[in-house]
C-alpha cells in the first residue's frame, strides 16, 4: 500500500459526450521519410505490389487510426497537387520549400488514398492556400469528390480512378498564421481567402466538412485574437477550427515537463470560449467545434534539422524530425490523451503528429530495414483501442505539487469511458508524481456487476529509457495492482506510470 492516497468517483451519470473515433487520427506529410522509406518502399520484402510496406499497414492497423491528415503541414502551402497525379512517370520533381528537400512525386493524392484504404482509415485532405487559393482548391475538390461528367472528375477517370474518392474532412490551410508558413497571412487575409473557399467548395459538394486554421500553438502572440478575427468571416462556413501544439523538455525537468498537458486544457478551454464568444456575437446556432490536427513530443531533432534545412538541402526524403522516444515522452502522450478524452463534447478530431519516421509512434530503419514501436505507440494504442464509448468525467480528490513554472499539478490525471455496447469500462490514469507510488481508490457502484479485466501499465525505472528496432525496453505489461469488492476499486498506480484499469461485465 502506498503512503498517498486519492480517490476518485466513476458513475455513468457523469457524461461528457459521445466520443469521436476521429480523435484518434493521425497525420503522414511530405516530410522527411514518413512516405519514402516509411509508408512507401518498393524495395522492401514486404511490399505489396503498389510498393507499399505491409509490415507497416500492419502496425497502422494495430493503432485502428480511423482518419489521416495530408499532405501537410507546412508542405501543403506550396503544393501543387496536379503534380501527384497521373502517369509517374510523367509527373515533375519540384523544390519542396517548407523543408528544402526534392519531392519527385512518386507517391500522390490515388497512391495515398489507396494506401489508407488499406490501413482502415479515411483521408482528412488540406489543400494549398498559401500560394494557391479558391479556384486550385475547388478543382481538387472536384477531382476527389464529383463522379463524373466534368472535366477534373474525368481527369481522375482518366487517371485509372474509375469511383470517387469522397473525402469527407477538408482543412482551409495550414497554420496560416505563422510567418515560417509558404504564403503566410494575415487574420483578415486568411478570413476572407477561407471564407471564399469554403463557400465555393460547399457549392460543389455540401456534404463536405471544413476545417478552418487556428492558431499554430497556445504561445502564438496572435492567440486567440486569430480565432475570433478568422470566425468572423468563416463561421457560417466551417464546422471545426483547428489547434496546434507540441511539447518539449529541453530544460530536463520531468517534473514540469509532465504538468504541460495542463497547458494544453487551458488552450482547449481558451479556444472554445473563443468559438462560443463568436456564436454569440453572430447570434449563431451552431458550435464550432474542435479538430486539434497536430499534437505531440517534438524537441529531440531540433538540431539535427536545422542542419539539414540550412546545410544540406533538396535531399529526397532526408531523415528529419526523426524523434526518438523516451520514456517520459510517453507519459505526456498519455496526458494528452486523457485531456481530449476530457473535452469529447468539443474535441471531434485530433491527429497525433505524425505516424511513421517523423515525430512517430512508428520507426523504419532507413534503406529498408525492419520496423519498430516507440515509446509512445503504447498510450496511443490503448486510448485508441479501448477509448470508445462515452466519455465519463471522474471526481478526483488527489494530491498535488508544483513544478517550476506550473502550480497545483495534481498528481494523478485520470478519465473514464464506458462503452455500453461492450459493458466495458476503461479507465486510463496517470500517475505523474515522480518520486511516489499513489492508492487510487474509485467509487464504481454504478457499475453493478463488473469485476476487473486487467490493469496494464507502462512503466520503467529510468525517465530517459528509448526503444530501438529489435531492442524494445519500454512495453507494456498487465499486473494485479488492481481489485473490486463491493463497488470500490482499489489501485495501485506506481510512480511515473501510464494505467489502463478495465472493467467488464
Amino acid at each position: 500500500m502506498a503512503e498517498k492516497k486519492a480517490k476518485m468517483i466513476i458513475d455513468k451519470d457523469f457524461s461528457i459526450a459521445s466520443i469521436d473515433k476521429r480523435i484518434y487520427g493521425s497525420f503522414i506529410e511530405h516530410l522527411g521519410r514518413a512516405v519514402y522509406d516509411g509508408i512507401y518502399c518498393p524495395e522492401h520484402e514486404s511490399a505489396n505490389e503498389f510498393g507499399f510496406r505491409t509490415d507497416i499497414i500492419e502496425l497502422v492497423k494495430e493503432l485502428n487510426v480511423p482518419i489521416i491528415r495530408y499532405p501537410g503541414g507546412n508542405f501543403v502551402s506550396n503544393f501543387y497537387w496536379e503534380d501527384s497525379v497521373g502517369p509517374v512517370n510523367e509527373r515533375p520533381k519540384r523544390l519542396e520549400l517548407a523543408w528544402r528537400s526534392l519531392e519527385e512525386n512518386k507517391v500522390g493524392l490515388n497512391e495515398f488514398a489507396k494506401w489508407a484504404k488499406d490501413a482502415n482509415s479515411e483521408v482528412m485532405m488540406a489543400i494549398n492556400l498559401g500560394t494557391r487559393g479558391v479556384s486550385d482548391a475547388c478543382n481538387l475538390l472536384e477531382y476527389c469528390n464529383h463522379k463524373s461528367g466534368t472535366y477534373y472528375s474525368d481527369l481522375r477517370m482518366k487517371h485509372g480512378v474509375k469511383e470517387p474518392h469522397r473525402i469527407k474532412t477538408w482543412c482551409l490551410g495550414n497554420e496560416m498564421d505563422g510567418p515560417w508558413q509558404i504564403g503566410h497571412k494575415t487574420m483578415k487575409e486568411y478570413g476572407r481567402l477561407a471564407e471564399e473557399t469554403a463557400r465555393a467548395m460547399k457549392l460543389i459538394d455540401p456534404e463536405i466538412e471544413l476545417v478552418s486554421c487556428g492558431s499554430s500553438s497556445l504561445q502564438m502572440p496572435t492567440f486567440p485574437k486569430w480565432e475570433s478575427t478568422t470566425l468572423e468571416h468563416t463561421y457560417e462556413h466551417v464546422d471545426y477550427i483547428s489547434l496546434h501544439q507540441y511539447y518539449g523538455n529541453q530544460e530536463n525537468d520531468a517534473a514540469d515537463f509532465l504538468a504541460k498537458s495542463d497547458d494544453m486544457d487551458k488552450f482547449i478551454r481558451t479556444v472554445i470560449a473563443t468559438c462560443d464568444y463568436v456564436k454569440a456575437k453572430k447570434r449563431g446556432k451552431k458550435d464550432i467545434n474542435l479538430s486539434f490536427d497536430e499534437w505531440n513530443v517534438w524537441y529531440h531533432s531540433n538540431a539535427a534539422d536545422d542542419d539539414i534545412t540550412k546545410n544540406h538541402p533538396w535531399q529526397v526524403a532526408p531523415p528529419m524530425l526523426e524523434d526518438i522516444y523516451t520514456f517520459e515522452d510517453a507519459l505526456l502522450v498519455g496526458l494528452m490523451l486523457i485531456t481530449l478524452i476530457k473535452h469529447a463534447d468539443r474535441v471531434k478530431m485530433a491527429c497525433l503528429a505524425q505516424l511513421v519516421n517523423v515525430i512517430a509512434p512508428i520507426m523504419t530503419d532507413a534503406n529498408g530495414g525492419g520496423a519498430w514501436k516507440q515509446t509512445i505507440y503504447y498510450p496511443f494504442m490503448h486510448a485508441s483501442k479501448y477509448g470508445r464509448g462515452t466519455a465519463l468525467l471522474p471526481v478526483i480528490n488527489t494530491p498535488k505539487h508544483d513544478t517550476a513554472t506550473h502550480e497545483d499539478v495534481t498528481d494523478i490525471e485520470s478519465v473514464a469511458v464506458y462503452n455500453e455496447e461492450k459493458e466495458e469500462v476503461t479507465i486510463f490514469a496517470v500517475n505523474r508524481n515522480i518520486h511516489e507510488d499513489i492508492q487510487l481508490v474509485t467509487d464504481v457502484r454504478s457499475f453493478e456487476g463488473y469485476r476487473v479485466a486487467e490493469h496494464i501499465v507502462l512503466e520503467n525505472e529510468d525517465l530517459k529509457c528509448a526503444n530501438g528496432f529489435a531492442n524494445e525496453k519500454v512495453f507494456p505489461v498487465s499486473t494485479s495492482q488492481s481489485t473490486l469488492d463491493q463497488g470500490t476499486l482499489n489501485s495501485l498506480l506506481h510512480k511515473a506510470s501510464w494505467n489502463v484499469i478495465r472493467l467488464v461485465k
